[in-house]
């Protein structure tokens, strides 16, 4: 449960058309009238197809009846339209369609490996943190590098034979522990601002809020998490090289002494949840994760097998037997973890939370092989699989996390439909769409609002190509290696 998406709810507006124009009311859209325009709106299509206009990218849903179409408008944040004489004003606009499929529009398709080392060759030099969500242009997800997404494209970068890329981002992790505004005690935020990382301390994701006249931080975006700390252990120890100096390894092993503190006693232990919210005093999360605690367990384990300190090794034995006690032999799954008390199981069912001990934990593979067929039971859609049971759509990451897991138990055949279903999801840049739908339930609700839920949307997402790289090379990210534990 990584990176909830910010808050982009959706809104019908009035829209009309003939079957050449159509003309959208969109009073969120932000719109540039100068020699071109672009949009914030993107406009999902349920036939997977994606309409580029000028320098505006849309995606949209298409409505189909005998004589015309409805589309569904889907605004960001707060936006308005700008004239050239810079009034802020609502706008009504004409966008000229020409229904040209998805691919006819791409760029030249690359290997996922391809594109994310592009990505970071098309950067000034220096650390890096690459954009979760390059295409999102305002509000809480513009410039917002998730610590996740950045970890898993480091690992996949190693994977792809690209450790010099990979250490870019690495050496990225390494200056956000040493300069943050405030914690100077190894912990990690949930994100950062996307660049090349240069001096002072290091820059946290934010947008500036007309209505409040303020810049503003996403309360999710500035804590941090355990699992996403997990990840960035992984990450710097898949770049290690004992041959070479210890740096990334000493980095991991800073964020792992931060993480032990948060080491709990109730019911069977494990690992809770990190922090939420701004300095100085975020809250302290105390539900706990069987996602995270597998990010951990596999972390600890692999920082005691390069540090050969055996308190790592005693960190990874508590993540996972936590994880082992979330199985219920009942319906053959992982339960999604703990309630805040620490006790009572969260039922929710995560596809995550299936596949990930699997591929991190040594035998379970093997032990917990059924929670696959729980899977695709209950979790498959359109011959992928979605974050839950659902099934609105294909959450591209969570498809690649389970080819990758068939290809390393060498069930090649079904590891191959799969990879088909990831790059039926490709974007115009060569990157992937995090979801086939324009909004994915994932089952969970937003940290920063409790009463709406935690989406994934379509948009082309860090995230979702990285694990597409680790399935394109069969790279376990858990071991850094090609094979299980």
């Amino acid at each position: 449960m990584k990176k909830p998406a910010a808050d982009l709810s959706a809104r019908v507006d009035a829209n009309s058309f003939d079957d050449a124009t159509l003309e959208v009311i969109c009073p969120t859209c932000q719109v540039d009238f100068g020699f071109s325009y672009t949009t914030e709106c993107p406009l999902y299509l349920s036939n997977r197809h994606s309409q580029r206009y000028g320098s505006s990218s849309l995606m949209g849903h298409f409505q189909t009846s005998p004589m015309a179409y409805r589309i569904i408008v889907h605004p960001g944040e707060q936006q308005v339209a700008r004239i050239e004489t810079s009034v802020w004003i609502v706008t009504t606009f004409i966008i000229i369609m020409a229904a040209t499929p998805l691919r006819a529009l791409a760029t030249p398709e690359v290997s996922a490996c391809g594109y994310l080392a592009g990505l970071i060759d098309k950067a000034p030099p220096g650390p890096l943190f690459l954009p979760s969500y390059p295409t999102v242009e305002s509000g809480p997800l513009n410039g917002a590098a998730y610590l996740y997404d950045n970890a898993v494209a480091a690992i996949a970068l190693v994977g792809c034979g690209e450790r010099d890329k990979a250490s870019r981002i690495g050496a990225a992790i390494l200056w956000a522990i040493d300069n943050d505004r405030t914690w100077h005690d190894g912990r990690l935020r949930n994100a950062y601002a996307a660049g090349v990382v240069a001096s002072g301390s290091a820059k946290l994701p934010g947008w500036w809020d007309n209505t409040q006249n303020k810049w503003l931080e996403d309360r999710y975006q500035v804590g941090s998490d355990n699992g996403n700390v997990a990840w960035a252990m992984l990450a710097l120890l898949s770049i290690d090289d004992v041959s070479a100096s210890s740096r990334f390894r000493d980095g991991a092993a800073r964020l792992g002494t931060w993480v032990a503190q948060w080491v709990d006693t109730r019911g069977t232990g494990g690992f809770t949840g990190g922090t939420f919210g701004h300095e100085p005093t975020p809250d302290v999360r105390t539900w706990k994760s069987t996602e995270h605690n597998t990010d951990l367990a596999a972390a600890f384990g692999l920082l005691a097998t390069r540090t050969g300190d055996s308190r790592w090794r005693d960190m990874a034995t508590a993540a996972e037997h936590f994880v082992n006690t979330m199985w219920d032999p009942a319906c053959a799954c992982f339960a999604a973890g703990t309630a805040e008390d620490g006790v009572t199981r969260n039922p929710t069912l995560a596809l995550d939370a299936q596949v990930w001990p699997l591929t991190a934990l040594p035998g379970a593979a093997k032990k917990f092989v059924s929670a696959i067929a729980t899977a695709e039971q209950r979790m498959s859609v359109d011959k992928g699989f979605s974050y839950g049971e659902d099934r609105d759509g294909v959450w591209t990451e969570g498809t690649s996390q389970m080819a990758l897991l068939l290809e390393l138990l060498g069930r090649t055949g079904e590891a191959k439909s799969l990879v088909a279903v990831i790059e039926s999801q490709r974007s115009p840049d060569g990157g992937f769409y995090a979801t086939s739908v324009r909004g994915l339930p994932t089952g969970f609700m937003l940290d920063t609002d409790p009463a709406k839920p935690r989406l994934y949307f379509r948009l082309p997402h860090l995230g979702a190509a990285s694990w597409a790289a680790l399935a394109e090379r069969g790279f376990n990210p858990f071991t850094a290696t090609k094979g299980l534990p």
